[in-house]
Formats: structure tokens, C-alpha cells, sequence
């Protein structure tokens, strides 16, 4: 049964993850489908709040496995069996996965990312040094990141560490295409929509129309928009209207989080 969260009020009671789930929730909607990557905890929060409010007719396959999965709460893994359990439907995900996705089936897909840049290009492979396989740091890797940003999805990224070193000028290596070098740089290489929002622990940011920069939407009750352009590692785009305050979780969003999603904590790992 969906819950109407928007009749239910607004709490100063919320968590910084529990701002970005919800704030992520509201990116989906009814008949859209999505699927989350592994080590998901936010996102697979943010698909079962959407589907327990708003959106009960979100298409959800979780970890492209289970198609339309029901789990009581959020296992203690993302990419294991406890998460589809009761889903109507398993792929096998070397394949069929894929077909769907290259069929445009899965329309919707939340990104982390170790470094993001101003035109929403994910690094998760190596940071510095100049020889690739000999870098300062070495990322998890790109598992599908590279093929899902590539293959006309709407991106979500997330990042619960707003830096200088998590936003770059420009990523050391791109494991998920974003907007390239801005402009209609995807759109000439036949890549279809892109990177829309990225949530942070700080603000909001989305992506102007023509130059695919990024740009300031709405900054978290707290912050203010110098301390978020200070905690970037490049100019971000300010709206000449101004820019609002983010808006805060329902104490139905919260309780719903709390005691149905999520009792265990994960979002917090």
C-alpha cells in the first residue's frame, strides 16, 4: 500500500543519508524502470521509499537479478540472494540483463562514483600516477558502469563525501561517460540522455540544458552556497534566481525509513 508522504510534515529529526534517500525517491515515478548497482544501500532505500509513497508502480530490478523483488527490509548486501527473494521474475544476468538494457528496458540507474567532474564523468577505476596500471590510488572498478552510462540512461549519482577530491575539474580516468566535454559532445557520439542530478551530503546539483556543466539546485538546511563551492573542485554553475534550500524529509518518509526500509542501519555503512 503507498503512503501520501507529501500530506505528512516536514521534520528537523532526519540523518544525511536519510535526506539523500529521500531526495533520490522523488526521482522516480510510476511505469519507469530501475535497477541498482552493488554496495546500493542508498538507492535500493530510495526504490523501496518511492515504492512505498509515491511511486507503487516503479519497476524495480534489483541488482539485475530480481524483477520486481518484495524484501521485508534492506539485507546486509545489495548483490545477494536475501534482496530478490520474492521477486516475480530472475534473469540471468550475464545475458538477459544486458539484452534489456541494450533494449532500453532499464531507463533509470543510480551512480557512485570516487571522482565526478563538472560534466558528470564517473571515475570508480584510478586516481593519479602516469601509467594506468601503476596509479596513486586504485578504485573498485567500473563492473557495468561503463556499459549502463553509455546505453541512454538517466544517471543519479550520489556521494555522501562532498570534496574537492570527489568533484574534479576533470576525472583521472573515465569509467562512466557523463557529458564528456560538455556541450553536445554525447549527443554527437549517439549517447542518448545522461547524467540529471547529483545528490551529495552538502546539495543538489543538475546539469545546465546546453553547456551539460554542472549546476547548483539546492543546498541541504545548513549549508550555504559558498561553503558548497568551496567544497568543489571546480566552478559551480549558480542560477541568477538563486538558489533554495533542499527539501527536508516528511516524518512519514522517516518513519517509513527507519522502522520498515532499513531497522538494521545500512544506509549508514
Amino acid at each position: 500500500m503507498s503512503l501520501n508522504w507529501e500530506n505528512s510534515p516536514a521534520t528537523a529529526d532526519y540523518s544525511i543519508e536519510e535526506l539523500v534517500i529521500t531526495v533520490l525517491a522523488e526521482q522516480f515515478n510510476n511505469g519507469e524502470q530501475a535497477t541498482n548497482g552493488m554496495g546500493s544501500f542508498i538507492p535500493v532505500a530510495a526504490f523501496m521509499l518511492a515504492k512505498k509513497t509515491h511511486a507503487p508502480d516503479l519497476i524495480w530490478l534489483a541488482s539485475s537479478i530480481g524483477l520486481e523483488c518484495r524484501p521485508e527490509r534492506i539485507p546486509a548486501s545489495t548483490l545477494e540472494a536475501p534482496l530478490w527473494r520474492d521477486s516475480i521474475m530472475y534473469l540471468e544476468q550475464y545475458s538477459d540483463f544486458w539484452d534489456l538494457v541494450q533494449n532500453n528496458w532499464i531507463n533509470k540507474f543510480c551512480v557512485g562514483a570516487g571522482q565526478l567532474d563538472q560534466y558528470g564523468n564517473a571515475n570508480n577505476s584510478v586516481i593519479g600516477g602516469s601509467d594506468y596500471h601503476r596509479p596513486k590510488v586504485r578504485l573498485p572498478g567500473t563492473a557495468g558502469l561503463a556499459d549502463l552510462c553509455s546505453l541512454n540512461k538517466k544517471l543519479y549519482y550520489w556521494n555522501l563525501n562532498h570534496s574537492p577530491r570527489s568533484l574534479v575539474e576533470k576525472v583521472d580516468f573515465i569509467s562512466g561517460a557523463g557529458y564528456l566535454d560538455g556541450g553536445d559532445a554525447r549527443e554527437r557520439l549517439g549517447l542518448g540522455d545522461g547524467p540529471q542530478l547529483v545528490v551529495t551530503n552538502l546539495a543538489v546539483m543538475d546539469f545546465h540544458p546546453d553547456s551539460k556543466r554542472m549546476r547548483l539546485k539546492s543546498v541541504h538546511p545548513g549549508s550555504t552556497v559558498e561553503e558548497v563551492q568551496q567544497a568543489t573542485g571546480f566552478e559551480l554553475l549558480i542560477p541568477e534566481e538563486g538558489v533554495p534550500n533542499t527539501r527536508v524529509p516528511t516524518q512519514a518518509q522517516i518513519s517509513l525509513i527507519r522502522d520498515v526500509i532499513d531497522p538494521d542501519g545500512m544506509r549508514n555503512k
